[in-house]
């Protein structure tokens, strides 16, 4: 089943979201307000405790979408929070892409069910042969999770242990990651994007069950009429949550990526920052593989003075995203680009600061599976002492963990790894190809 919940299988609509009529928000242009509260956690390790205590002082409505969901070691604590705030009456709803995230265990099914948690996965392929078609590629990247419309958190972290690996099992060193908690407006907007496509999902659930009456209905409530009334679903007041340490009075936006009105927002948030920079560019990404013109904006940002420095995954992951983005090292490296591989442990971090003050940390990577297929989600930051924060965490991770790619060293690399290189590059090409889309 694809969508599972106590009441039945059937979903069943809190009375207070049967009338609502929402905009949707992941087709606005994002602007930039005044967080109450800004935290910056590295890694599940400080994402995780700031989740659960979130969760236990929920009191109305939980929001959670990942990519992944895994209930080894760490992420059994979010799943029992989960439980426990669902038991007391709050709102569970969790949202998580169907190939990122296989069938939980029976236990936790069971947990879910019987506490109420309304569970739900985005886009199934089906059988083997699912895959075959492009549209399935178009996958639930981002990671976002709202309590009580009150705080946010945003960011490239799944619910998995930072210390293991689906793939790989345990692993030596934590991986490298982070997200951003926000109080605020910001929180309710992003409840909103959240909401619309729960019922967006919900509503082709239906649709697939024949129930289609109900599906209209669903799809009606999830139109275009006007934005949700907020005293609908959380009063103001507390977030539950203790004063987050270091805070200022930045602006933030969100900005989301979908595959409709917001196709390239996220690419030109970036290429705005970089054409901006005059100082410094510091980005961690963990798959990189920029199109053209945000290649070409950081090469002229190094041409013209600007220190770009690049943090970059140097530990085998995936084939594809591992070798194709070697072939795109030669024309940075003439420019000027400094190139840093992390090896330590998985890098999975998408986060970049441009000149001290501009920051983004968020789940899109800069290569074609992000900017132009997945649903992604980022927040960008205009504050100097949240960007010192984070670059200074850069700077120790290229200083510590890093492996600088040298131009004389990569110019004379061995025959079958410019073969490999190769290979992934035009592997991906085609697959853009066969999506219809230009890159």
């Amino acid at each position: 089943m694809l969508c599972w919940q106590k009441a039945g299988g059937r979903f069943q609509w809190p009375d207070a979201f049967r009338a609502l009529s929402i905009t949707p928000v992941d087709s606005l242009m994002p602007s930039f307000n005044k967080p109450e509260t800004l935290q910056l956690l590295q890694g599940g390790q400080a994402l995780f405790p700031a989740l659960v205590q979130a969760f236990d002082a929920a009191d109305r409505w939980i929001q959670l979408e990942t990519y992944i969901f895994d209930v080894h070691g760490a992420g059994a604590d979010v799943a029992d929070a989960l439980v426990r705030a669902a038991r007391r009456g709050v709102t569970v709803q969790v949202l998580v892409d169907a190939v990122g995230t296989g069938l939980l265990p029976a236990e936790w099914r069971e947990k879910f069910s019987a506490a109420g948690v309304r569970w739900c996965a985005y886009s199934p392929v089906g059988s083997g042969l699912g895959f075959l078609v492009p549209e399935r590629w178009r996958r639930l990247h981002r990671k976002l999770c709202v309590v009580d419309e009150q705080i946010v958190f945003c960011g490239g972290i799944n619910v998995l242990d930072d210390f293991y690996d689906p793939n790989h099992g345990e692993l030596q060193a934590p991986r490298f990651d982070f997200a951003v908690a926000v109080t605020g407006p910001l929180a309710a907007e992003a409840a909103e994007a959240m909401a619309l496509l729960w019922w967006r999902v919900q509503a082709g659930y239906s649709a697939r069950q024949r129930h289609l009456n109900e599906a209209w209905e669903k799809f009606k409530a999830a139109g275009y009429g006007g934005r949700t009334d907020a005293s609908l679903l959380a009063q103001p007041g507390d977030s539950g949550l203790a004063a987050l340490p270091g805070l200022s009075r930045p602006k933030a936006a969100l900005v989301l990526r979908d595959n409709l009105r917001n196709r390239h927002s996220i690419e030109r948030a970036y290429r705005r920052a970089i054409g901006k920079a005059r100082q410094e560019i510091i980005i961690a990404n963990a798959y990189f593989l920029p199109g053209g013109k945000l290649r070409r904006a950081l090469m002229r940002a190094a041409r013209r003075g600007v220190r770009v420095t690049l943090l970059l995954q140097g530990k085998y992951e995936y084939f594809m995203q591992y070798h194709a983005a070697r072939p795109v090292y030669g024309a940075l490296l003439a420019a000027g680009v400094e190139i840093h591989e992390y090896s330590t442990s998985f890098l999975h971090a998408k986060v970049a600061v441009v000149d001290g003050h501009w920051a983004t940390v968020g789940s899109s990577n800069l290569d074609p599976l992000s900017l132009l297929l997945a649903r992604e989600a980022n927040v960008v930051v205009e504050d100097r002492a949240f960007a010192s924060e984070l670059s200074a965490r850069l700077r120790e991770a290229v200083m510590h963990h890093g492996v600088r790619i040298d131009p004389a060293v990569y110019g004379q690399r061995p025959l079958g790894r410019r073969i490999q290189g190769w290979m992934a590059y035009a592997l991906m090409r085609l697959a853009l190809l066969l999506t219809g889309q230009r890159y």
